[in-house]
């Protein structure tokens, strides 16, 4: 057990000591990279809207740094997931601290269904691990029904992947990630975190991301289509769209979709996107 004579302002023992008592030191092969500054983690709770109250989902908890955050600024409730058993019990001396406030779940995000789990509405705040953070993100915004049960997320990735998820065309950042994000979501960056804020250190700077479902996709096509012309045209990105569109159809899905053949990819508005999913046959 930690020790409880050196309490942090949550009535628990500071994050440091945690880890050292349980010893939790992060596994590379998890992704994981931990949070030990109490302003910052609170920081990213009320960015998810803590102060608000109401139920959270965290994936990754790791030992508790963001969960004690969500709680410490008034989150109802917290559903943790966590495949990491090392960290369970971290997780349940919080749970301890906070009766009835915070629900653990030991599995693997990826395989869960979050719809049975979480109440509708629920706010997801995460400090995803990095080996995944990608495709649990793809998996929330590709759920069969929309809008789904989530009504924000408020999450960390790599500041490379959240370039991705915001960027608008016509850039570099521009591509399958963005489309997607963008098609069924508003996106925004809320504030860098700074790679010493971690340990270990990342070898990157980190963003918070927050995402909030449109009641609506931003223009009418079908997920799968969206999917198949996104593939093909970012797959060769370099490359005219009549060349990389040629095994869906080339220039004349182009012309069913209005679409000049010469443009390429990173120029595409997602609406133009949504037009040549469309037109697939």
């Amino acid at each position: 057990m930690p020790d409880l004579s050196k309490q942090g302002p949550d009535n628990l023992p500071p994050l440091r000591d945690v880890i050292a008592a349980y010893d939790l030191a992060p596994k590379k092969s998890l992704g994981q990279n931990f949070l030990f500054d109490l302003n910052l983690t609170r920081k990213i709770a009320r960015a998810a809207g803590a102060e608000d109250g109401g139920v959270f989902y965290e994936v990754g908890p790791g030992p508790g740094g963001l969960t004690r955050a969500l709680l410490a600024e008034g989150a109802d409730k917290v559903i943790a997931v966590e495949r990491d058993a090392r960290c369970l019990p971290a997780l349940a001396d919080i749970a301890a601290a906070y009766p009835g406030k915070l629900e653990v779940v030991s599995g693997d995000a990826l395989e869960l269904d979050e719809a049975a789990l979480v109440p509708q509405g629920v706010r997801v705040a995460a400090n995803l691990p990095y080996n995944v953070g990608t495709a649990i993100l793809i998996k929330w915004l590709t759920a069969p029904a929309w809008p789904p049960v989530w009504a924000s997320l408020t999450l960390m990735f790599q500041k490379e992947v959240a370039q991705r998820i915001t960027a608008p065309p016509g850039g570099a950042h521009y591509g399958r990630l963005s489309v997607l994000a963008q098609w069924r979501c508003t996106a925004k960056i809320l504030f860098d975190v700074n790679r010493g804020a971690f340990v270990p250190p990342p070898s990157v700077t980190s963003s918070i991301v927050r995402l909030e479902p449109r009641p609506e996709p931003l223009a009418p096509c079908a997920l799968s289509d969206l999917e198949r012309i996104t593939a093909a045209a970012f797959g060769q990105r370099r490359k005219m769209l009549r060349q990389s569109l040629k095994p869906l159809g080339g220039e004349a899905l182009l012309a069913k979709a209005g679409i000049d053949p010469t443009m390429r990819p990173e120029d595409l508005t997602i609406a133009q996107f949504a037009a040549l999913a469309r037109a697939l046959p």
